[in-house]
């Protein structure tokens, strides 16, 4: 077949939806050859290895703070699954082998360990573990790249915006291209499940995978179209098929404009139920971003841009001047900041962190209290005196108990006392809440509830410690749907504790994005939803299609099926309903 033929339509999967219509552009990363060698001197070759695993991991932090800036906190954690494989034991350790028993150079060593590791995956039968092996070869790239001193900055990215073809994409090559030239994303290789694809999603980027093009031929093509919705290539598109594309591609772009133009106004159902809609943050661009989106506050803001990729903790000063910056840009909002959760996967040297076997489940967030208090007093002083003007609402992370809300709640009445002593101004009465992101949490919410202002669910840790799933796992990562029963029903348990105790309630995880569980949220009795703020004009209109007691009896229905694929598909048929 010839590819070069006008009007020519090539079907892909879709992985996200929209139309974009526009120029090719054809992406052709770098490649460096890697031309085994053998060496003489296998400590050096290690200290090479060693000196470019940790300029990688410094690089994918960076690429997780822009991540978590522009998109979100979930997207940003494709590029800290990243830094993760860099500390897999077992990959290390076959590197270190190649170089040690083979004698060959670290950049030899690196490319066979990554290409068997990403091959095993690859022979799986499940999408999902397919496309992290994609993940695992972007990892691998990198290392060699900066073990042979290859530049891989994008340099020739067109001026004028282009849907981006390519023979596959990695996460990291994504997030290289500028979002305003961006119309689109198709490739060749790569499944729905990619990270790449979940990143077109997040940015509102039609997407296509697995298209069976020629590139060449592609590139030849004047202008393309891109169905992301049907999962469509097509081709140097006829007058009359280009016609209908761009008035199918309007009336989207109105509807979405809409949505925008209303963005500002305040969510309301059909009955006049007022729902908040806030944003998640992590940094002062981020709530900037927040308010053009049309956020009515913040609903998590996350401190650990400030202890991350530094030697020592920073200050009481630095912090506030930090915090309060941000709260003059909100402009008087509620605002609610959650602690320091740091641990786990985001352990920084100065504070004292020792190897763990399982760090997601150890020393970590509130339970740094226990040894380390002066660091959440320091935070705690630091926010107090920022807010002084502000709507400030605090939470702590990671409770698991009563006894933790108890000695946080006295750590923060200790930081009020001290400031008044010294006769510095800070914010009078701040809200205080936890985050119930511990199953523990949402059991005892009917006795933590008397000792908060709210609660805070954190649906994607929630979820994985409710499933006993380990979300970097790829092996059962699929198991971890937040649609599942018994997730529901811990999020209902602690809206009723709380409601019960005149207390509201906000939902700051991934699942406050989520259309098709708007309903059955809002159906719950959900005070707050909190997201990124790319998604707010959409909810908020979405919010305004239903009314109470349609949610109501949506979340009755939902609640009484017995498997998360039951819940999920009864929830997308409702939102299919509703467009």
């Amino acid at each position: 077949m010839d590819t070069a033929a006008a009007n020519l339509t090539i079907k892909g999967v879709p992985a996200s939806a929209g139309i974009a219509i526009g120029k090719p552009w054809v992406y052709r990363p770098a490649q460096a050859a890697v031309k085994p060698r053998s060496i003489a001197d296998v400590d050096q070759e290690l200290e090479r290895f060693e000196a470019a695993r940790q300029e990688a991991l410094q690089q994918l932090g960076a690429l997780a703070s822009k991540t978590r800036a522009e998109i979100g906190q979930a997207e940003a954690e494709i590029f800290e699954a990243h830094q993760l494989f860099l500390e897999d034991d077992e990959l290390i350790k076959a590197i270190t082998h190649g170089v040690q028993s083979e004698k060959i150079c670290a950049e030899a060593a690196v490319d066979a360990a990554i290409n068997a590791a990403a091959a095993q995956l690859s022979a799986l039968e499940d999408d999902y573990f397919r496309a992290r092996a994609s993940d695992l070869r972007d990892v691998g790239r990198r290392l060699v790249n900066l073990l042979l001193g290859v530049d891989t900055g994008l340099r020739d990215f067109p001026t004028h915006p282009v849907v981006v073809l390519a023979e596959d994409l990695t996460p990291s090559d994504t997030m290289q291209f500028e979002k305003s030239k961006l119309l689109a994303l198709v490739t060749v290789q790569g499944g729905p499940t990619s990270h790449t694809a979940i990143l077109a999603g997040s940015m509102g980027i039609p997407a296509l995978v697995s298209v069976p093009v020629d590139l060449a031929a592609a590139e030849r093509s004047p202008q393309v179209i891109v169905d992301g919705s049907i999962g469509q290539l097509i081709l140097d598109p006829h007058a009359d098929l280009l016609a209908a594309k761009q008035a199918e591609q309007a009336q989207l772009q109105a509807k979405h404009r809409a949505a925008e133009a209303r963005s500002r106004e305040a969510a309301i159902t059909l009955d006049g139920h007022v729902v908040e809609i806030v944003a998640n943050i992590g940094n002062l661009e981020g709530a900037q971003k927040a308010l053009q989106h049309g956020a009515e506050g913040v609903g998590l803001f996350r401190t650990e841009f400030l202890f991350l990729d530094r030697e020592q903790m920073p200050t009481e000063e630095e912090q506030t001047q930090a915090y309060r910056q941000i709260f003059e840009v909100l402009r008087g909002k509620p605002v609610v900041v959650r602690t320091l959760d740091i641990g786990g996967d985001k352990a920084v040297s100065y504070l004292g962190f020792k190897d763990e076997a399982n760090p997601f489940l150890g020393w970590r967030a509130i339970r740094m209290i226990d040894g380390r208090s002066d660091v959440l007093l320091c935070q705690l002083r630091a926010l107090l005196c920022a807010g002084v003007d502000a709507d400030l609402r605090i939470m702590v992370p990671m409770v698991s108990r009563l006894t933790e809300v108890e000695q946080a709640r006295s750590l923060l009445k200790l930081a009020q006392e001290q400031l008044q002593s010294e006769g510095l101004p800070a914010c009078p009465s701040p809200q205080f809440g936890i985050m119930v992101e511990v199953p523990s949490a949402a059991l005892v919410a009917e006795h933590i509830a008397p000792m908060v202002d709210f609660f805070s669910i954190g649906t994607n840790d929630l979820t994985q410690y409710t499933m006993a799933v380990d979300r970097t796992n790829e092996r059962v990562v699929q198991i971890a749907s937040t649609f599942h029963p018994s997730v529901l029903r811990l999020i209902q348990m602690t809206i009723e504790a709380a409601h019960h105790h005149g207390k509201w309630v906000g939902l700051c995880g991934e699942f406050a994005s989520n259309p098709a569980a708007v309903p059955l949220l809002l159906g719950m009795g959900l005070d707050e939803f909190s997201m990124s703020s790319v998604n707010i004009p959409d909810i908020k209109d979405l919010i305004r299609r239903f009314s109470m007691d349609e949610c109501r009896e949506i979340a009755r229905h939902a609640l009484s099926l017995p498997k998360a694929a039951a819940v999920e598909a009864y929830l997308k048929s409702i939102h299919q309903h509703k467009q």
